[in-house]
Protein backbone atom coordinates (compact mmCIF):
# COMPACT_ATOMS: atom_id res chain seq x y z
CA UNK A 1 0.00 0.00 0.00
CA UNK A 2 1.80 3.43 -0.61
CA UNK A 3 1.59 6.28 1.20
CA UNK A 4 -1.33 8.80 1.43
CA UNK A 5 -0.15 11.97 -0.42
CA UNK A 6 -3.00 14.50 0.51
CA UNK A 7 -1.56 17.29 2.00
CA UNK A 8 -1.71 17.12 6.00
CA UNK A 9 -2.90 19.48 8.05
CA UNK A 10 -1.54 19.39 11.80
CA UNK A 11 -4.25 19.78 14.47
CA UNK A 12 -4.00 22.73 17.11
CA UNK A 13 -3.56 20.87 20.07
CA UNK A 14 -6.03 22.09 23.33
CA UNK A 15 -4.56 21.08 26.54
CA UNK A 16 -6.18 23.08 29.33
CA UNK A 17 -6.34 20.50 32.27
CA UNK A 18 -4.96 21.33 36.00
CA UNK A 19 -2.01 19.62 35.90
CA UNK A 20 -0.93 20.68 32.06
CA UNK A 21 1.59 23.34 32.88
CA UNK A 22 3.53 21.62 35.32
CA UNK A 23 3.68 18.52 33.11
CA UNK A 24 4.58 20.13 30.34
CA UNK A 25 7.42 21.00 32.18
CA UNK A 26 8.62 18.10 33.58
CA UNK A 27 7.89 16.07 30.38
CA UNK A 28 10.27 18.84 28.02
CA UNK A 29 13.26 18.07 31.00
CA UNK A 30 12.76 14.50 30.67
CA UNK A 31 12.77 14.95 26.65
CA UNK A 32 15.88 16.65 26.99
CA UNK A 33 17.48 14.04 28.95
CA UNK A 34 16.24 10.88 27.50
CA UNK A 35 18.94 8.98 26.08
CA UNK A 36 19.87 9.26 21.99
CA UNK A 37 19.53 5.30 21.91
CA UNK A 38 15.70 5.92 23.21
CA UNK A 39 13.29 6.77 20.47
CA UNK A 40 9.81 8.30 20.86
CA UNK A 41 8.08 4.41 19.41
CA UNK A 42 9.99 2.90 22.66
CA UNK A 43 7.98 4.99 25.00
CA UNK A 44 4.75 4.76 23.07
CA UNK A 45 5.28 0.43 22.93
CA UNK A 46 5.65 1.25 27.10
CA UNK A 47 3.00 2.96 27.25
CA UNK A 48 0.83 0.05 25.79
CA UNK A 49 3.09 -3.06 27.82
CA UNK A 50 2.00 -0.80 30.91
CA UNK A 51 -1.37 -0.76 30.53
CA UNK A 52 -1.52 -4.48 29.65
CA UNK A 53 0.48 -4.96 33.13
CA UNK A 54 -1.98 -3.07 34.97
CA UNK A 55 -4.86 -4.79 33.87
CA UNK A 56 -2.95 -8.15 34.58
CA UNK A 57 -1.97 -6.78 37.81
CA UNK A 58 -5.90 -6.11 38.37
CA UNK A 59 -6.42 -9.62 37.55
CA UNK A 60 -3.97 -11.09 39.61
CA UNK A 61 -5.56 -8.56 42.78
CA UNK A 62 -8.57 -10.74 42.70
CA UNK A 63 -6.08 -13.32 44.82
CA UNK A 64 -3.94 -11.15 45.97
CA UNK A 65 -4.10 -7.36 46.67
CA UNK A 66 -0.20 -6.72 46.20
CA UNK A 67 -1.73 -6.23 42.48
CA UNK A 68 -3.04 -3.00 43.56
CA UNK A 69 0.03 -1.52 44.29
CA UNK A 70 1.45 -3.19 40.79
CA UNK A 71 -1.05 -1.08 38.90
CA UNK A 72 0.25 2.07 40.36
CA UNK A 73 3.63 1.52 39.27
CA UNK A 74 2.08 0.84 35.89
CA UNK A 75 0.26 3.18 35.41
CA UNK A 76 3.36 5.17 36.64
CA UNK A 77 5.32 3.92 33.33
CA UNK A 78 2.12 4.58 30.99
CA UNK A 79 2.60 8.50 32.20
CA UNK A 80 5.78 7.67 31.33
CA UNK A 81 5.45 6.54 27.99
CA UNK A 82 2.18 8.04 26.93
CA UNK A 83 2.85 11.47 27.76
CA UNK A 84 7.01 12.03 26.57
CA UNK A 85 6.96 9.89 23.13
CA UNK A 86 4.98 13.01 21.48
CA UNK A 87 6.72 15.84 23.70
CA UNK A 88 10.39 13.48 23.12
CA UNK A 89 9.67 14.08 18.78
CA UNK A 90 8.96 17.56 19.37
CA UNK A 91 12.36 18.54 21.05
CA UNK A 92 14.27 16.47 18.66
CA UNK A 93 12.40 17.42 16.17
CA UNK A 94 11.57 14.58 14.57
CA UNK A 95 7.69 14.37 14.11
CA UNK A 96 6.07 12.55 12.22
CA UNK A 97 2.31 14.14 12.36
CA UNK A 98 0.16 11.47 10.70
CA UNK A 99 2.07 8.72 11.58
CA UNK A 100 1.96 10.00 15.09
CA UNK A 101 -1.49 10.43 15.54
CA UNK A 102 -2.83 7.14 14.30
CA UNK A 103 -0.47 5.12 16.42
CA UNK A 104 -0.99 6.90 19.51
CA UNK A 105 -4.81 6.76 19.24
CA UNK A 106 -4.55 2.91 18.11
CA UNK A 107 -2.12 2.62 21.16
CA UNK A 108 -4.68 3.87 23.40
CA UNK A 109 -7.60 1.84 22.25
CA UNK A 110 -6.01 -1.17 23.12
CA UNK A 111 -4.90 0.31 25.82
CA UNK A 112 -7.63 1.05 27.94
CA UNK A 113 -9.75 -2.56 26.65
CA UNK A 114 -6.39 -4.28 28.74
CA UNK A 115 -7.03 -2.05 31.62
CA UNK A 116 -10.66 -1.82 32.05
CA UNK A 117 -10.64 -5.50 31.23
CA UNK A 118 -8.62 -6.57 33.86
CA UNK A 119 -10.70 -4.71 36.09
CA UNK A 120 -13.70 -6.61 34.88
CA UNK A 121 -11.80 -9.17 35.67
CA UNK A 122 -10.79 -8.32 39.55
CA UNK A 123 -13.40 -8.60 41.13
CA UNK A 124 -13.42 -4.73 42.36
CA UNK A 125 -15.67 -4.01 39.30
CA UNK A 126 -18.62 -5.52 37.74
CA UNK A 127 -17.61 -6.60 33.86
CA UNK A 128 -21.50 -4.26 33.46
CA UNK A 129 -19.63 -1.08 34.76
CA UNK A 130 -16.50 -1.94 32.84
CA UNK A 131 -18.23 -2.49 29.78
CA UNK A 132 -20.24 0.51 30.36
CA UNK A 133 -16.84 2.62 30.82
CA UNK A 134 -15.72 0.95 27.73
CA UNK A 135 -18.43 2.40 25.05
CA UNK A 136 -18.19 5.74 27.25
CA UNK A 137 -14.62 6.12 26.38
CA UNK A 138 -14.96 4.79 23.10
CA UNK A 139 -17.51 7.16 21.99
CA UNK A 140 -16.07 10.19 23.72
CA UNK A 141 -13.08 9.23 21.61
CA UNK A 142 -14.94 9.09 18.55
CA UNK A 143 -16.41 12.57 18.96
CA UNK A 144 -12.78 13.92 19.74
CA UNK A 145 -11.20 12.22 16.55
CA UNK A 146 -14.35 13.42 14.51
CA UNK A 147 -14.16 17.12 15.73
CA UNK A 148 -9.96 16.70 15.13
CA UNK A 149 -10.91 15.78 11.44
CA UNK A 150 -13.90 18.39 11.08
CA UNK A 151 -12.89 21.46 12.99
CA UNK A 152 -9.03 20.89 13.05
CA UNK A 153 -8.70 21.49 17.31
CA UNK A 154 -7.64 17.89 19.22
CA UNK A 155 -8.87 18.26 22.85
CA UNK A 156 -6.82 15.93 25.31
CA UNK A 157 -8.78 17.38 27.96
CA UNK A 158 -12.29 17.69 29.19
CA UNK A 159 -13.60 19.97 32.37
CA UNK A 160 -9.82 20.25 33.44
CA UNK A 161 -9.44 16.43 33.55
CA UNK A 162 -6.68 14.70 31.20
CA UNK A 163 -5.59 11.49 31.10
CA UNK A 164 -2.68 12.67 33.54
CA UNK A 165 -5.42 13.66 36.04
CA UNK A 166 -7.67 10.07 35.40
CA UNK A 167 -4.64 8.01 36.28
CA UNK A 168 -3.79 10.12 39.59
CA UNK A 169 -7.54 9.78 40.84
CA UNK A 170 -7.20 6.26 39.87
CA UNK A 171 -4.08 5.29 41.67
CA UNK A 172 -5.73 7.15 44.86
CA UNK A 173 -8.45 4.61 44.32
CA UNK A 174 -6.38 1.92 44.49
CA UNK A 175 -5.03 2.78 47.99
CA UNK A 176 -8.54 3.24 49.02
CA UNK A 177 -9.75 -0.28 47.76
CA UNK A 178 -7.03 -1.87 50.00
CA UNK A 179 -8.91 -0.28 53.13
CA UNK A 180 -12.62 0.11 51.80
CA UNK A 181 -13.41 -1.52 48.92
CA UNK A 182 -17.05 -1.84 49.69
CA UNK A 183 -19.14 1.09 50.50
CA UNK A 184 -22.44 2.03 52.06
CA UNK A 185 -24.42 4.51 49.81
CA UNK A 186 -28.31 4.97 50.36
CA UNK A 187 -28.97 2.40 52.68
CA UNK A 188 -27.21 -0.20 50.18
CA UNK A 189 -23.46 -1.71 50.16
CA UNK A 190 -21.60 -1.37 46.55
CA UNK A 191 -18.71 -1.62 45.07
CA UNK A 192 -16.14 1.34 45.51
CA UNK A 193 -14.98 0.99 41.82
CA UNK A 194 -18.73 0.20 40.95
CA UNK A 195 -19.80 3.63 42.45
CA UNK A 196 -16.69 5.29 40.91
CA UNK A 197 -16.99 3.69 37.24
CA UNK A 198 -20.83 4.92 37.32
CA UNK A 199 -19.90 8.39 38.13
CA UNK A 200 -17.29 7.91 35.44
CA UNK A 201 -19.75 6.62 32.91
CA UNK A 202 -22.40 9.54 33.93
CA UNK A 203 -19.55 12.68 33.43
CA UNK A 204 -18.53 10.73 30.21
CA UNK A 205 -21.76 11.05 28.95
CA UNK A 206 -22.44 14.19 30.01
CA UNK A 207 -18.78 15.49 28.30
CA UNK A 208 -20.01 14.00 24.94
CA UNK A 209 -23.28 15.73 24.83
CA UNK A 210 -21.69 18.89 25.91
CA UNK A 211 -18.94 18.63 22.66
CA UNK A 212 -21.52 17.05 20.28
CA UNK A 213 -23.80 20.29 21.00
CA UNK A 214 -21.11 22.95 20.68
CA UNK A 215 -19.15 20.93 17.97
CA UNK A 216 -22.81 20.51 16.32
CA UNK A 217 -23.60 24.17 16.37
CA UNK A 218 -20.35 25.73 15.34
CA UNK A 219 -19.84 23.52 12.13
CA UNK A 220 -23.61 24.41 11.10
CA UNK A 221 -22.52 27.70 11.72
CA UNK A 222 -19.94 27.86 9.90
CA UNK A 223 -21.32 25.89 6.89
CA UNK A 224 -24.94 27.88 7.15
CA UNK A 225 -26.59 27.45 3.36
CA UNK A 226 -28.00 30.50 1.71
Amino acid sequence: MSAPKNPFREADRAQVSLLAPLEKKCLVWLARHTPASIHSDHLTALGLVALLGAGLSYWYARSDRLGLLLVIAFLALNWLGDSLDGTLARVRNRQRPRYGFYVDHVVDAFGTFFLLGGLALSGYMSAGIAAGLLVAYFMLSIEVYLATYTIGTFHLSFWKFSPTELRILLAIGNIALLYRPVVRLFGGSYRLFDVGGAVGIVGMALMLIVAVIRHTALLYRSERLP
